[in-house]
């Protein structure tokens, strides 16, 4: 099977949860999957949610989706995180003020925000070729990322967090009979043995529920739990494949 494969990371990143306490914006550990299509959306020039919006007001209706989703939402991808740090990158509270009028209602009018970022995350990100969008748009996304063009300009969750995108290869993976994956993967579709890891090293077990997919009707998030570990692989589902790129175990969703 052959995929893209790419390297994507930046010196920060802000990939915001919806939920917020009082204080303090929080972000996922990783890049979801839909900040991930954003990211390709961007790279060869499909509109985003300010597009969707302004779509066929005077029929007074909207796109379901906004056209970067609706065009690559049966892409499947891996996301490879590049660290040793069971699961996590480094992840800091950053303050900063934002005076402008619109921003508070407090006095003085100045909004004083609290964000957390990860700082210098990088993944190893893989598109399988599964034939499963319009192949021009496939065709484009892989003439851009070989050819390092962009129509515009991509970021790690938001406009403050450009995105470096490096190494960029179209490869052959073959299917894997391993007992371990290295990659994110869906929990739902595999069993773990929590109590052995493949390497001999201590357990470690990450899980976050994150976005995997937009709702047509309200175009919220739907999520579910994603799973980085170093623990032996009991069984994956019927329909779900492990693949091979070097030292790297991967499976795609």
């Amino acid at each position: 099977m052959k995929a893209i494969k790419f390297t994507l990371s930046g010196k920060t990143a802000m990939f915001k949860k919806p939920d917020v306490n009082a204080f303090v914006y929080f972000t996922y550990s990783h890049i979801h999957k839909i900040a991930l299509f954003g990211v390709l959306g961007a790279i060869i020039g499909l509109g985003g949610y300010t597009q969707q919006n302004n779509t066929n007001l005077k029929e007074n209706k909207r796109e379901k989706y906004p056209e970067f989703y609706s065009k690559l939402q049966n892409l499947k991808i891996a996301i490879q995180p590049d660290l040793k740090d069971k699961g996590y990158f480094v992840k800091k509270i950053q303050t900063f003020n934002n005076s402008v009028g619109y921003a508070s209602q407090e006095e003085g009018g100045n909004l004083i925000v609290r964000e957390q970022w990860l700082e210098n995350p990088k993944w190893r990100i893989y598109i399988l070729d599964n034939k499963e969008i319009d192949d021009d748009i496939f065709k484009k996304l892989h003439n851009y990322m070989l050819n390092h063009q962009s129509m515009y300009f991509p970021y790690l969750g938001k406009n403050e967090h450009p995105a470096s995108i490096n190494h960029c290869e179209y490869i052959e993976l073959c299917e894997s009979k391993d007992n371990y994956i290295t990659s994110l993967f869906p929990s739902k579709n595999i069993q773990i043995d929590n109590c052995f890891s493949h390497n001999n090293k201590s357990v470690y077990i990450f899980r976050e529920k994150m976005p995997v997919r937009i709702n047509e009707e309200l175009n919220f998030y739907e999520y579910e739990e994603l799973m980085m570990t170093n623990c032996e692989i009991v069984s994956l589902e019927n329909d779900q494949n492990l693949y091979a790129d070097g030292e790297y175990r991967l499976v795609f969703f």
